[in-house]
């Protein structure tokens, strides 16, 4: 170790499996020490051992992170007010709607399902007066394009992210995918896309050749640029997620099965996203580094620092899920809201084909089952195990083969083969569905009343089927290879009783009045620090620059304005920045540190932990305001300059434009 100016700093460690005896007890930062990733490193595991606890969390074979935690100590459960209120600055309390027209880049790295719901709220953003640039894979460039939005290129296929998911949740690495070379193209992808991401929020349009210059970010978390673009740039980000990403004790990480602990439920539940975030890091944080050194010029991360760096900033999230369907966790404090679904309506116009409309009027509401775009490995066996169980179950259906064809089997006439039709239109003539538990699809499921069997594969599709389930509005999930005859007709004959439809119409009847689209954009306009970012001589426009001359926030047009009236020096102004990370924060107590913090603390130490358990730090966790670059408000000269008799309100200017 190296003392330095009396804070405790640490030489950079090879390898991301740091054991507790590295880690300093006294350290100030948080940030201590740079992980250099050994490209000999088993991403599917992570391991972690100290004098409070040993943890493992590897990759299983069903695409699962399982974890194991073994407390050295017993520890009371995080107590039901543990977590803090956050301190936002900058907000406008009084005139959040009021929001500069600005230039929105959503970042979304994944499936359709994943990138229609942000469509939806672009469209309203757009709608808003907004500028807004969808961010995502070149495979759904016409689908942005034609609802009218702007489209970026960031790289990736989502056919081969699929592929890879099913093995590899949340783009973790699986032992077969290292045993097959397939992590080295998969981390080249990665890198790919989230330099892809940074060039969303500062390259011209492709097709207009428009200059574009992003004010503000949404992403999703697998787009893993995003926080790391808002600290480059010092605009203001809000990560949005269809699945809960957030720490939470009410449930533990949707990508994760608990295999052992000895911690109480809200802990082990808590501490599974700290591994999931250290086992994700372990994967990427040398790409995520290099991508802050190299090309942002930001301070790279440690294994501390790293992970659960938008928990620790607490950068605010908005979860576009149904709270009929996920109640917002006690531990959920103002920065996150859950706003409800994201709805894109496509199936206005859709007229069906002849020989779909005569099957469905030819008897009572068929079973809809279909798992997307996923492909198993015998689709044959898919199919007669389908086939068999609703034979069994003495229902119709309609079957979606994307599973990867039917496999050369007869079709019974009791069955329906489907094409490409719009699930909005769908799920109104049916009595239940079987599906994946994609989160879109289970949304516009229960928006329809559907009662709902979920054969997850991979991700947060265990997830969406237990809450289904404990909803009542469905059986249990079974995992996909799990699926037999049996067990799928004992599921379809719970899903088409009374009880369950019953079930579902609670769930649909809250959900038809959540406007979640509207409150999204609600949201992200609330937790905007707006007071930081209009202009001080024209509140309706978005200030651009700061003039360290005057301690004014000026508008484009307002700086140009006073510069064509030789009132300011375009050569003194600065980019203004209306919003600041501090990455290598320093932290006061592991709560406020947020999950990683806590679970670091908890690894290292076995005397004292009790007491930020049953004695939490009170008060409020404060996030960090922008100060000007050269800011020195003490020494502004503002004269009895009158600039607002300089710029006229009447035009219309955006950054960019």
């Amino acid at each position: 170790m190296n003392e330095i100016d009396g804070d405790v700093h640490i030489l950079p460690v090879k390898g991301a499996d740091i054991k507790a005896e590295d880690q300093p007890e006294n350290a100030t930062f948080v940030d201590i020490g740079t992980i250099h990733t050994d490209p000999k490193i088993n991403y599917a595991e992570y391991k972690a051992a100290g004098k409070g606890l040993s943890s493992f969390a590897r990759v299983d074979d069903d695409g699962r992170i399982v974890i194991s935690l073994d407390l050295k100590q017993k520890l009371p459960d995080l107590p039901k007010d543990y977590a803090k209120p956050v301190e936002e600055f900058a907000l406008d309390e009084q005139t959040w709607r009021d929001v500069p027209q600005m230039n929105i880049v959503i970042m979304i790295v994944g499936s359709r399902g994943d990138v229609q719901p942000y469509v939806a709220l672009g469209k309203m953003l757009l709608k808003d007066g907004h500028r807004v640039r969808i961010a995502t894979h070149e495979t759904f460039r016409s689908f942005v394009t034609d609802a009218g939005l702007e489209f970026f290129c960031i790289g990736g296929n989502p056919q081969d992210l699929m592929s890879y998911m099913v093995k590899n949740p949340g783009l973790i690495p699986g032992m077969d995918s290292l045993m097959n070379g397939d992590i080295g193209r998969k981390r080249k992808m990665l890198t790919e896309m989230i330099n892809g991401c940074w060039k969303a929020c500062y390259e011209p349009d492709d097709v207009s050749g428009r200059i574009f210059a992003a004010d503000a970010i949404i992403s999703n978390p697998p787009a893993f640029a995003h926080v790391h673009c808002a600290e480059a740039l010092g605009i203001p980000i809000l990560l949005s997620f269809t699945m809960p990403w957030s720490p939470t004790t009410a449930f533990p990480h949707p990508l994760v099965n608990v295999k052992q602990s000895n911690a109480e439920n809200g802990l082990t539940n808590y501490l599974s996203y700290a591994l999931a975030e250290m086992l994700t890091w372990q994967g990427i944080g040398d790409i995520v580094n290099d991508f802050r050194t190299k090309t942002l010029g930001l301070s790279p991360l440690s294994l501390r620092s790293g992970p659960g760096l938008a928990d620790r900033l607490k950068v605010p999230w908005t979860y576009c899920m149904s709270p009929a369907l996920v109640p917002p966790p006690n531990d959920w404090k103002n920065h996150i809201d859950i706003v409800g679904f994201y709805f894109l309506d496509l199936a206005t116009d859709y007229e069906p084909a002849e020989d779909l409309a005569k099957f469905l009027a030819d008897g009572p509401p068929p079973v809809y089952i279909g798992f997307g775009s996923v492909v198993v490995e015998d689709s044959k066996a898919m199919t007669e195990t389908i086939f068999e169980a609703t034979a069994q179950a003495n229902v119709r259906a309609l079957v979606s083969a994307g599973w990867g064809g039917l496999g050369g089997v007869t079709i019974p006439s009791n069955i329906f083969i489907l094409g490409n039709v719009p699930h909005d239109w769908l799920f109104e003539r049916v009595s239940a569905v079987v599906h994946h538990g994609g989160a879109g699809t289970t949304a516009i499921g229960l928006k329809k009343a559907c009662p709902t069997v979920v054969v997850p594969f991979f991700g947060d599709q265990p997830f969406w089927g237990t809450m289904i389930s404990r909803a009542g509005a469905g059986p249990k999930p079974i995992p996909h290879k799990q699926l037999n005859v049996e067990n799928l007709r004992d599921a379809i004959k719970f899903a088409i009783s009374p009880v369950a439809k019953q079930a579902a119409q609670r769930m649909a009847e809250q959900i038809k009045h959540e406007d979640g689209v509207r409150r999204g954009v609600e949201s992200f306009y609330q937790h905007l620090p707006l007071l930081n970012m209009r202009c001080d001589l024209d509140p309706s426009r978005l200030a651009v620059w700061w003039s360290t001359e005057y301690c004014v926030k000026l508008s484009a047009f307002a700086a140009q304005t006073l510069v064509e009236a030789k009132q300011l020096d375009m050569k003194k102004l600065d980019p203004h920045r209306p919003k600041e990370y501090e990455a290598r924060k320093t932290i006061t107590d592991p709560i406020s540190g947020g999950v990683s913090a806590i679970f670091w603390t908890i690894t290292q130490h076995y005397t004292g932990i009790a007491q930020i358990f049953t004695n939490p730090v009170e008060g409020v966790i404060k996030t960090t305001t922008a100060i000007p670059r050269g800011d020195s408000r003490a020494n502004c000269e503002t004269g009895n300059v009158d600039f607002s008799t300089f710029v006229r309100r009447d035009e219309h200017c955006l950054r960019g434009s």
